[in-house]
């Protein structure tokens, strides 16, 4: 997220500088790389048993970050302290599949549907007892921060969504794209088969 601003901020950024000379620009925070979360913990949230990141102030205004695949909760790790520090209570859970997140049932259905995870969000908000919360996520987090905001607008303060795929439409994305634009999905008909799902655990590295 703070890349992209960077990358949107960039023309005013060339334009102070060319303008130096007619007005006092502001010293950069100095930003520190972190390795890990202060905090994480585990709630038991609808079907799922999630694990995520807590931090700020526990009366602060609730903020939910959401990551995509193949990322986890550590793409938030820079971001959450900045947002801790201006008194924000920073929420950071893995997606179901990811880190510690698990279904409390060994029989419940595994569905990665884009309203299954819209769903788990509203969960664990619920158990959190966080009425309202600004959501923001990138890739799949965007996707699931969108679909929030869409049905459940109540509970969605603010969304700010980064680099990821809007609500999906089943019915149109039964239509073939041209060839090359078939081409950026390869991994999605790759992963679909036996040879995908050999190779992605053999090379699970470089597919990441």
């Amino acid at each position: 997220m703070t890349l992209a601003a960077a990358q949107f901020a960039s023309p005013a950024i060339g334009t102070a500088q060319a303008g130096q000379d007619r007005q006092q620009t502001r010293t950069p925070a100095k930003l520190v790389a972190n390795r890990s979360f202060t905090s994480l913990k585990e709630i038991e949230a609808g079907v799922l048993r999630v694990g995520y990141a807590d931090e700020g102030p526990a009366n602060g205004q609730p903020v939910i970050l959401l990551h995509g695949w193949p990322y986890d909760i550590h793409s938030f790790v820079d971001v959450a302290p900045i947002l801790a520090a201006a008194g924000f209570r920073v929420i950071v859970p893995y997606l179901r599949g990811y880190g510690t997140t698990h279904f409390l049932s060994s029989s419940a259905i595994r569905n990665s549907q884009q309203s299954a995870l819209g769903l788990d969000v509203i969960a664990l908000m619920d158990a959190l007892k966080i009425d309202k919360a600004i959501i923001g996520g990138f890739d799949w987090g965007a996707r699931t921060a969108a679909i929030v905001a869409a049905l459940r607008p109540e509970r969605c303060k603010a969304l700010v969504s980064v680099s990821g795929y809007l609500i999906g439409n089943q019915q149109s994305g039964r239509i073939p794209l041209p060839p090359k634009a078939e081409l950026q999905w390869w991994y999605q008909f790759y992963f679909a088969t036996d040879r995908g799902q050999i190779g992605y655990d053999k090379y699970r590295r470089e597919f990441a």
